[in-house]
Parts: structure tokens; C-alpha cells; sequence
């Protein structure tokens, strides 16, 4: 009884200083956590409740201010910040073990002579094959600080015993770019999958490559890039725009006008420039996207961007965790709001959630991913780009110059079983573990492999084996459509299997409509049409 007067009055008088001090929104929610945890008739949890109420208040606002917890900050900076500390390979799960896909060039597991095609079955004495262990948990038994070390138990093909392995940990890095390589005479072609902090490095480097190899234009590929960094968004618009061009600028009720500036010191000021994207590149990648065609410094290819264009402020708790709050908007040079419109009028924040993410749906449903006539731009939504004063369309992501349909014709039931199933990944891995010295020896370089290389009947009869014993049901008329689609995916990974990502992506752009779309762009007069016209709609291109 005298224990609930003492907290009765502590509570009476916690609100009067809230009263004095005028924030008494603040005060009543110190308050209501203080009354739980302290006069509850049952223990609660004091940090999930908070974390509770954080996540609702979040969810009220915007689809883009969240909070994360210490783990999940940890786990979401990996892969901006360019580097993990772990054994160094590129793995894949195959029927419950863990197959070696490459070693990282010059990590820890190559220097120790784990091979690609060996397979991990033992992490410090703990079976890790044929016990149904989850991806997640591996990785954790893989990964540990640098320099400490972990015993590894491998099988190796054609070698009758086991073989043990002790790994010193190191710092293993998390490329940002796919691929680098020149596409065609005169032209380069450059893949970015994320914004981290080494991908202006990278950028440059590829850059000074395929420059030393004869570029003058480049292919920018942007597409299914969901952004990262500011920062590496305005070191690589730097490459292609002059000193004091307007970059993007951020704007919000508390945050002023702040603007993002070129230094002029880019080395691709020059040259036709062609930027790919999709309805999944997202953030950093629209400002990049916005920047060039708001300065018609290029040609835009390929489908809406994703319209995320609001900028969060990481708020660092006492304990790890993080609240990313959005605090103002992203604006291209020419004015246009990068940020798709949300629904702040629904029930609760998981309604806002769902209405903002079917958006995508929503496009694909109304025609929008298929044909361009189907995008509708009222005229208050009309900006003028700064060089040619060409129309160009706010009112969420960027729309291309060129459009290009998504690729419905290859794809079927069929196919997507094979992809959901793994059968496509397993049949090159054991395509690969039975012929990987075969496929060397045949072919000294990618070239001759890619020149030469087909996947024949034998192969596919494979396929169709392991899909059966996956239980799908065999379709003659869809196996006949999605053929082309399915050889050039086994190539590819066949490729990247025996060398990289690069490769990988230059097998697989034969078939990218998008790709196809920007060569014939470059090569057919598409680009000097965009670029001569005054004012013009984006088009689609036939």
C-alpha cells in the first residue's frame, strides 16, 4: 500500500513537470511506460514494450521511417560498407551442404587451398551438411573477427578422404559493382547492384579500364539497384556533369534547402551516356537517373524507377539499435519530387505499408510495366530539363526516355518451378563439379568459352531428369517457349561458376531487352533523336 502512494505521488508529480515544461505529449508517454513497468500486475518486458511503441509511432508517419534493432542495424551496414570479416567465398546450398562456389580472389580461403567445387561439411568439429541447418546460422559459424581461426572439414571431388582446413579469419569485400566490360567497340558497359562506400572506388577504376581499352560511350545499368549511400550517388554524377551543375537538393519542414553540387573534375564529362532502369531502382539510383536527364547529359532506357526519394536520418540509440527518421525530400535539378505519393490517411501503419508496396502491383495490373501508352502524366506535374528545356514528368521515380516493356515472352510456369526449385542452379553445379577441369582445358578464356560454349540436348535431358524428381510436371509447349531463357541462365552461371559476375552478365545481357534496347539506341540514331529535340515525351522503341 505505501509502495503504490510512493509511485501514486512520483506519477502526480511527473506531470506536473510535464505541465511546466509544455510537452506534455512527451510527459504522458514517460509516464504511461513508467505506470506499466512499475505497477503492471504482471512482469512485462521493458525493452519490448518500448520497442513496440517506437515501430507504431514510426509506422504512423511515412513507409520509409523505420527502427531497427542492433542485430539488424549490424546486418543492414554490411553490405554499404564494403567489407565483412569472415573465410572468403562465394558459396551456394545444395541439398543440405554447402557448396564453394568461387573463393574470394586473395582471401583467406583461397591462400589456404580451398577450391571452387569443394564442399563444407564441418565447421569446428559441428556438422553443418545433411542436418537441415538454416543459411543463416552457417554464415554465423563462418563469419568471426579478423584474425581468429575456424577448422573446416571439406570433401573434395576425387579425393577419397576428407580434408581438414584451418582458416585465419579476415576482412572480405562486398563488391558493389557486377560487372565492367566492353560491350562493343567504343562502348563500355558498367552494372552497380548497390550505393556502398567503396562504389565510387570502383566506379573509377572500372572506368579507367574500359577507357584504357577504347570506351568513348558508356552503358550505366542501374536496374534492380534499390540505392545506399548519398554520398556515392553524388560522387558518381560527379563523373558525368560540369563544375556546379545541381546535383539533386533535400528539403523538409525542419531541414532547409541543402544542395548537392558537381565539382567538374568527372572523367566521363563526354561521350553519349545511357543509364538503365527499372521499376526496382530506387533512392540513390533516381538521383543519379535525375540528374543526367534533368541536365540531358544522357538518355534514360527502360521502365519508372520505384519513387523513393525521401531522406532518412539514422538516430543512433544507447543500446545499438537505430531509428531512420525521415527528415526531408529528395528534388531533382529541375525541381521534380523523386518520392512516389503514399496514403497517410490510412487505418494504421500496416495499411500504409500494404497500399505502398502494391503500388508495383498496381503498375503492372493498370498496363504500365507492358506498354507506355499507359502512363498518364497530368500537365502540373510537367518540369522542363536545363540544357534543352525537353518536358520531362514528376509525380514519383523517373521516367525513361526510351521505354521498354518487361519481358513476359520467355517466362512460364514451367520455368518459374525450375527457378523456385533450384533445379536450374543444381544442374549447373553438377554440370560443373563433373566437368569443371574438362571445361578448362576446352576453353583457355571466356571468350572462346562464350564464342563456343552450348548447352546441348544431353544437358537439357539433365534438366528435365532433375525437374522430374522435383515433381514438375513436364509442359512441352512452355519447355518450347522458356528454352532460350533457360540455356542462357545455365550458360551463365556456368560461366560465373568458372570465372566471375562479369562474365555472368555478359552472358546474360544477350538476352536483356534492356541492354538490347540501349545498343539500339547507340547504334540506330535513337540517342541524337532524344538529344536534338527541344521537347519530347518519353517514347517507346520498337
Amino acid at each position: 500500500m505505501k509502495k503504490t502512494i510512493i509511485l501514486s505521488l512520483w506519477l502526480a508529480a511527473f506531470a506536473l513537470q510535464a505541465w511546466a515544461q509544455g510537452n506534455l505529449p512527451l510527459r504522458k508517454l514517460q509516464m504511461a511506460e513508467f505506470a506499466i513497468s512499475r505497477l503492471y500486475v504482471d512482469t512485462v518486458n521493458e525493452n519490448k514494450l518500448v520497442e513496440s511503441a517506437i515501430i507504431e509511432m514510426l509506422a504512423q508517419l511515412d513507409p520509409h521511417s523505420t527502427y531497427n534493432n542492433a542485430e539488424e542495424v549490424k546486418a543492414m551496414n554490411e553490405p554499404l560498407q564494403g567489407n565483412f570479416e569472415g573465410i572468403g567465398v562465394q558459396f551456394q546450398m545444395i541439398e543440405d551442404t554447402l557448396l564453394v562456389i568461387q573463393p574470394v580472389s586473395g582471401g583467406p580461403s583461397e591462400k589456404v587451398g580451398i577450391l571452387a567445387g569443394d564442399r563444407i561439411t564441418a565447421v569446428n568439429d559441428t556438422a553443418i551438411a545433411g542436418v537441415k541447418m538454416g543459411t543463416d546460422e552457417i554464415m554465423s559459424r563462418l563469419r568471426g573477427p579478423k584474425g581468429s581461426k575456424v577448422n573446416l572439414t571439406i570433401v573434395r571431388r576425387g579425393v577419397k578422404d576428407p580434408l581438414a582446413f584451418t582458416v585465419k579469419r579476415d576482412k572480405i569485400p562486398i563488391h558493389s559493382l557486377d560487372a565492367a566490360y566492353m560491350i562493343q567497340p567504343r562502348t563500355g558497359y558498367i552494372r552497380i547492384n548497390r550505393f556502398g562506400a567503396t562504389t565510387p572506388d570502383e566506379f573509377g577504376q572500372a572506368l579507367e579500364t574500359l577507357q584504357g581499352q577504347g570506351m568513348k560511350d558508356l552503358i550505366l545499368d542501374l536496374q534492380g539497384n534499390g540505392g545506399g549511400y548519398l554520398n556515392a550517388a553524388i560522387d558518381l554524377a560527379n563523373q558525368f556533369l560540369g563544375q556546379r551543375e545541381l546535383i539533386v537538393y533535400t528539403e523538409g519542414r525542419a531541414e532547409k534547402r541543402r544542395e548537392f553540387l558537381a565539382q567538374g573534375n568527372g572523367h566521363l564529362r563526354t561521350g553519349r551516356l545511357v543509364v538503365l532502369v527499372d521499376e526496382y531502382s530506387a533512392s540513390a539510383s533516381e538521383i543519379v537517373t535525375g540528374a543526367i536527364q534533368d541536365w540531358d547529359r544522357g538518355v534514360i532506357v527502360g521502365r519508372r524507377t520505384f519513387g523513393k526519394g525521401l531522406v532518412q536520418r539514422p538516430i543512433d540509440l544507447p543500446d545499438g539499435s537505430m531509428i531512420r527518421l525521415t527528415v526531408a525530400r529528395y528534388y531533382t535539378p529541375a525541381g521534380r519530387c523523386i518520392q512516389k505519393p503514399y496514403d497517410t490517411s490510412a487505418k494504421n501503419g500496416e495499411d500504409m505499408l500494404e497500399q505502398y508496396h502494391r503500388d508495383l502491383l498496381d503498375r503492372f495490373n493498370h498496363g504500365e510495366l507492358m506498354h507506355a501508352d499507359s502512363i498518364h502524366f497530368p500537365d502540373s506535374l510537367k518540369y522542363t530539363t536545363k540544357r534543352l528545356g525537353r518536358t520531362v514528368y514528376g509525380g514519383g521515380g523517373i521516367m525513361p526516355d526510351f521505354f521498354v516493356p518487361i519481358d513476359t515472352t520467355l517466362y512460364t510456369d514451367w520455368h518459374r518451378n525450375l527457378v523456385a526449385k533450384g533445379v536450374i542452379i543444381r544442374s549447373t553445379t553438377g554440370y560443373i563439379e563433373k566437368h569443371r577441369q574438362e571445361l578448362k582445358e576446352r576453353y583457355k578464356d571466356f571468350k572462346a568459352f562464350n564464342r563456343k560454349f552450348e548447352i546441348d540436348d544431353t544437358f537439357m535431358a539433365d534438366v528435365k531428369t532433375l525437374a522430374e524428381k522435383e515433381k514438375i510436371a513436364f509442359n512441352e509447349e512452355q519447355y518450347v517457349q522458356s528454352l532460350p531463357l533457360v540455356k542462357t541462365q545455365l550458360k551463365a552461371l556456368i560461366a560465373r561458376d568458372l570465372w566471375d559476375m562479369n562474365e555472368y552478365f555478359q552472358v546474360m545481357n544477350t538476352t536483356d531487352r534492356t541492354v538490347q534496347q540501349a545498343l539500339k539506341v547507340l547504334n540506330e540514331g535513337g540517342y541524337e533523336q532524344i538529344m536534338s529535340r527541344p521537347v519530347l515525351k518519353a517514347l517507346p522503341v520498337e
